[in-house]
């Protein structure tokens, strides 16, 4: 299959209308379709951009949302199906795509390494936004001699039609899985996360055996375009909403026109962990009325108390505003570690309780008019 070429460019970039960064090179991947070029987001210096952008409280302000022209996207029939499709491919018959690209996204100062990962399916695997693949790691499974690996899941990071916009790839955000000796300090390889060190080590062209598409939970409700949708993330639990967040303002899906809210809060330990940090500032400036992003970083941000800063505090900084959402319709969504579940949950108790609210029944109503999304490893 021919792939479009990407050129490489330097452009000049300027950061809430005051702040240049002059000595800040971006690279902007041009794709050619049908004789048109669409620009992707741009790759940034997330140490730069993120501590600018964060200079400024980020509100959802009242102007006009300027006309912002979209990448196109095909093949449409990817539009045509009443359900998700599920299961494609299984564990035994798994597709064999191809990495495509392997890009480290965090800076130097973030605590271990986070990629992402584009792989070519051939439009043999379609999926949508919030469903997952399953990887199977080349090898013998050591627990089962003469077996092939376990199937590890991964969240898609990209919408149906991946970030060539033809629906050919799909895109992974994941985090190289690496163990420490508590006694010696020293990496112990062969405690290593198979799948991810696989996934992070790959070289394009390198094969890759892929099972699903799998997973109807995180799935983007799309009835209402004027919805709300809250989304909460720790680390590479952002995948599922960058898919969602291209969809709504990226590309140009004719039928869907998204007019809602959109509210990412993301929560990593400092700006240099920061994940799709440009396209998301990209958002916040091009669609003002429509998407707000707190981010919570532990290791440079403190709370009201003095502790440390993470997702639940910032939902907590905007509770009112958050239950009112919900109590209106609002979608939630949450997708990270399974450890995060825990404080987001007793945040949300003490929220409801200060209230004068039963949290045991909101959650109970939240669930049943599926306004409830949690997807958590």
């Amino acid at each position: 299959m021919a792939h479009s070429a990407l050129l490489q460019v330097p452009v000049a970039l300027s950061v809430n209308n005051d702040v240049s960064l002059r000595k800040s090179v971006f690279k902007t991947n041009l794709v050619s379709f049908h004789e048109k070029s669409w620009s992707s987001s741009p790759s940034l210096d997330f140490r730069v951009a993120s501590s600018q952008s964060r200079a400024r409280p980020v509100v959802c302000m009242s102007v006009q949302q300027a006309s912002k022209p979209k990448a196109a996207v095909s093949p449409l029939s990817l539009e045509d199906a009443k359900e998700p499709p599920m299961h494609l491919f299984k564990n035994k018959e798994p597709y064999t795509g191809t990495i495509m690209s392997v890009e480290r996204l965090v800076g130097q100062n973030a605590p271990g390494e986070t990629c992402h990962i584009v792989i070519d399916h051939g439009g043999k695997v379609p999926y949508w936004e919030g469903q997952s693949y399953g990887i199977i790691p080349p090898g013998e499974n050591p627990k089962k001699p003469g077996n092939p690996h376990n199937v590890r899941l991964y969240s898609i990071a990209s919408t149906r039609y991946g970030d060539s916009f033809d629906g050919k790839t799909a895109s992974f955000c994941v985090r190289r899985a690496v163990y420490y000796d508590p006694e010696t300090g020293k990496e112990d390889p062969s405690k290593n996360g198979v799948c991810s060190n696989f996934l992070c080590d790959s070289k394009p062209g390198d094969k890759v055996q892929i099972t699903g598409p799998s997973g109807k939970i995180m799935l983007l409700p799309e009835d209402d375009p004027n919805a709300t949708h809250i989304m909460i993330a720790t680390g590479t639990g952002v995948a599922p909403y960058r898919s969602y967040l291209q969809r709504m303002f990226m590309e140009n899906v004719p039928t869907f026109k998204f007019g809602g809210l959109a509210w990412l809060f993301l929560g990593v330990a400092n700006t240099d962990s920061l994940l799709y940090d440009d396209e998301f500032s990209k958002y916040l400036k091009d669609y003002p009325d429509y998407f707000r992003f707190d981010r919570a970083l532990s290791r440079e941000q403190k709370t009201r108390n003095g502790g440390k800063m993470y997702a639940q505090d910032k939902i907590e900084e905007y509770s009112d505003e958050v239950f009112k959402l919900l109590d209106n319709g609002a979608h939630i969504y949450f997708c990270g570690l399974k450890g995060m579940m825990p404080g987001i949950q007793e945040t949300l108790k003490k929220v409801a309780e200060q209230r004068g609210e039963s949290w045991e029944e909101k959650l109970s109503q939240l669930k049943k008019n599926k306004q409830w999304h949690v997807e958590v490893y």
